[in-house]
């Protein structure tokens, strides 16, 4: 066994790589080390082609081991099962720097595998393993055109900071990974708390000087280690096909190109001068592999032309100009029971966003390698096959959908309401009901709107562009809004999403080798006069958050009380508590702090819950007289109980507004009587009076006459203090 250790720099971390020791049959294997966060990484390729296909199938999956962080999975099993959203998102961010890297005509199965070993606190997973599927791709037999590199750029205390630690991201305003080669940026995910465009494109500047010497370090690796690079069959179109079917439709396509601005009606006319040039050419010896021919040279072709005039002119295919938005239209309130809702629409991009309000014990509990432990906000995505005019088997969210929902969730978490102030879990659903482009920044429009439609207190509506370019030979267009078609025909995929005050979320991947900054700076700046559009009209639709919530959403009373005084609130096993909630019809969630919620949908019975829970709780007060029972007497005095589980002793020289011999001429064992508090020492122990309210005195007077009598101020007891703190329970 012969093992190989290479070390890079990452900011002020070392990354290290080692290969040679595990999964030895693997094309290429290694594993990235960062602090006590390890990874295992495998790259392998099928040795022949899949047929019947036109696309590269790539896969990346990232399998989750809570071994790796000294835990045993959730659920009956106890074991793990299929990929969590955050290991899903963890495959979708390795996956996407790396593809436009192989072969153009590549049709092997490529599989990358990466397994974390072992997790610590404070280094992350996701930007090892970029950079070890980088580096099993860069030694492994799998065509791979150069290595990648990959670093989260935070800023905090107005600085920009390299590879943070995860305790230093919770007090950054922007969440930046960032994904590249030596010459450019191939893929940027970013969470922002209205970041500016100039700090983000200096932030992008910064985190692609970083990567270079883990790149370095990879391309040491392919010299030192790497192993020859398999053989393929590429798959390339036929140039004879291609300029036969060029000359075939050059005169007919643009007609049917730019003849519409209704996507149907654009593969209506496309489709059938395609169907006609397979009917007339393909021969009759083998017209399934002529059809395939032709079919994908009259797709070459389409896509030359449409990229070639939107350079060229900048006239796209639904002859629209390169900065102008689709119409746009939002609408609030449309389902009665719902709690908000709000419809964005662009074109002919729909999508429907619905707010949810939950109470506090409703939140999402993760159990996956990620630093949080819970989740407030949750944001899903939906995209039924009808969206797009087609019909699929529907069997639960695909990548696709966990990616934009996370997107969308990430957008708007930086203008929700802090938890002190609108204590409810909240839950978006967004339903892509039709699809020609970016449903995912569609869903952060509707989402704004649904939110407010909710009454939910967001310090500012958040809106989305999704960004497309189109470049060939130095010259190139950046497109506003665009539609699907543009997606899949051009260069770029940017979505932008913020404020008017900033950048809250941002997603970017290219298919070329690389873009300067120019580019990105001119496509933020794009972005951003499109968003201010779009914000307008999300403002014209409900300018500010509902004043009042739905009916229907639940009335959260919030109060604070001693953590010692949970056990009364609690009650044994948990009896209290449940009578509570059973009575007054509420859900009653209770912290360790002391912090207790009180949700109904009914606001009057959340407020006599509220009202039972503050009696129950309240603490004694000098000055204020309460009706208490006795519960215990001595020669000196008796123990009244003013409050549930609280006394304080009276005095035998207070009970009476004459000279009492023995206490229980006055007072026995289960008698109420009016009683003041006259004083609270600081251990907690109450003085009571009960002349003091026969003759009507103030505490300072009731002192001053328990002190002429040589009373003694040390006595009495408080039962609650001595109750022991409950375990954290949530009923």
């Amino acid at each position: 066994m012969n093992t190989h250790t290479f070390t890079a720099k990452l900011g002020d971390k070392v990354i290290t790589f080692e290969t040679g020791k595990l999964a030895q049959q693997a094309g290429g294997a290694v594993t990235v080390r960062s602090g006590d966060t390890l990874l295992l990484v495998t790259a392998t390729m099928s040795h022949i082609a899949r047929e019947g296909i036109d696309f590269f199938p790539l896969t990346v999956d990232f399998e989750e081991r809570l071994y790796a962080a000294g835990r045993i999975p959730g659920s009956f099993f106890r074991r793990e099962g299929r990929p969590t959203e955050s290991a899903i998102l963890t495959m979708r961010l390795a996956d996407r720097p790396i593809r436009p890297l192989f072969p153009k005509g590549l049709r092997n199965d490529v599989q990358i595998v990466i397994t974390p070993l072992s997790q610590d606190e404070e280094n992350q997973a996701d930007i090892l393993a970029i950079i070890g599927a980088s580096a099993a791709l860069t030694i492994s037999d799998v065509p791979f055109a150069e290595p990648v590199g990959a670093v989260r750029v935070g800023y905090i205390d107005g600085e920009l900071v390299i590879n943070p630690a995860t305790s230093q991201m919770e007090n950054s305003k922007l969440d930046l990974r960032l994904a590249g080669t030596t010459e450019a940026v191939l893929m940027v995910e970013a969470g922002a708390n209205e970041v500016d465009e100039a700090v983000m494109v200096e932030a992008l500047r910064r985190g692609h000087e970083a990567i270079q010497d883990v790149i370095r370090v990879q391309n040491e690796m392919q010299s030192a280690v790497g192993k020859p690079k398999q053989e393929f069959e590429s798959h390339e179109l036929s140039e004879e096909a291609y300029e036969f079917v060029r000359q075939q439709v050059q005169d007919r396509l643009p007609e049917a190109i730019y003849g519409s601005t209704d996507k149907h009606d654009f593969y209506d006319r496309t489709g059938a001068l395609k169907d006609e040039l397979i009917e007339q050419y393909a021969e009759e010896e083998n017209p399934e592999r002529d059809a395939k021919i032709l079919g994908e040279a009259f797709n070459a072709v389409l896509r030359d032309i449409i990229r070639k005039r939107t350079i060229e002119e900048g006239i796209r295919a639904d002859n629209r100009d390169t900065k102008t938005i689709r119409q746009l239209s939002g609408e609030v309130g449309l389902l009665p029971r719902t709690h908000g809702s709000g419809l964005f629409t662009r074109g002919e991009t729909q999508v429907l966003s619905v707010a949810t309000l939950g109470t506090p014990r409703e939140e999402q509990t993760l159990d996956d390698l990620s630093p949080e432990e819970t989740k407030r906000y949750i944001h899903h995505y939906n995209f039924p096959p009808y969206s797009t005019g087609e019909t699929r088997p529907m069997r639960g969210p695909r990548r696709r959908e966990i990616g934009h929902g996370a997107l969308a969730e990430r957008a708007l978490l930086p203008v929700l309401p802090d938890v002190s102030e609108f204590p409810y879990t909240i839950r978006i659903v967004s339903e892509a009901l039709s699809s020609n482009g970016s449903t995912s920044m569609g869903s952060v429009c509707g989402s704004t709107m649904s939110l407010m439609d909710a009454g939910v207190p967001i310090k500012a509506p958040v809106a989305g562009i999704a960004m497309g370019l189109m470049m060939e030979d130095g010259r190139y267009q950046i497109l506003t809004d665009i539609q699907g078609l543009e997606d899949h025909l051009g260069d770029m995929d940017f979505k932008v999403a913020g404020t008017h005050e900033g950048i809250t979320a941002l997603q970017m991947d290219i298919k070329v080798t690389g873009l300067s900054y120019d580019i990105l700076v001119e496509a933020l700046e794009q972005a951003k006069v499109a968003r201010l559009q779009i914000l307008d009209v999300i403002e014209q639709t409900i300018s500010a958050p509902r004043a009042e919530m739905s009916p229907y959403a639940p009335r959260m009373n919030i109060l604070h009380v001693s953590p010692d005084k949970l056990g009364i609130v609690i009650g044994p096993g948990g009896k209290t508590v449940r009578s509570l909630q059973e009575e007054y019809d509420v859900r009653i969630d209770i912290e360790d702090d002391g912090t207790i919620y009180i949700a109904s949908v009914s606001g009057p019975n959340a407020e006599k819950a509220q009202q039972m829970i503050e009696e129950m709780t309240q603490e004694a007060e000098i000055g204020q007289i309460y009706t208490g029972r006795v519960v215990r007497t001595t020669d000196f005095g008796a123990f009244v109980e003013i409050l549930p589980g609280t006394d304080g002793m009276v005095h035998i020289s207070q009970l009476a507004d004459f000279r009492v011999e023995k206490v229980e001429d006055v007072a026995r064992v289960g008698d109420e009587i009016m009683v003041m508090v006259t004083d609270i020492s600081p251990d907690g122990k109450i003085r009571l009076s009960r002349q003091a309210v026969l003759e009507g005195w103030t505490p300072e007077q009731a002192r001053e006459a328990d002190s002429r009598r040589g009373g003694r101020s040390s006595g009495g007891g408080d039962r609650g203090n001595r109750n022991r703190r409950p375990p954290r329970r949530r009923s």
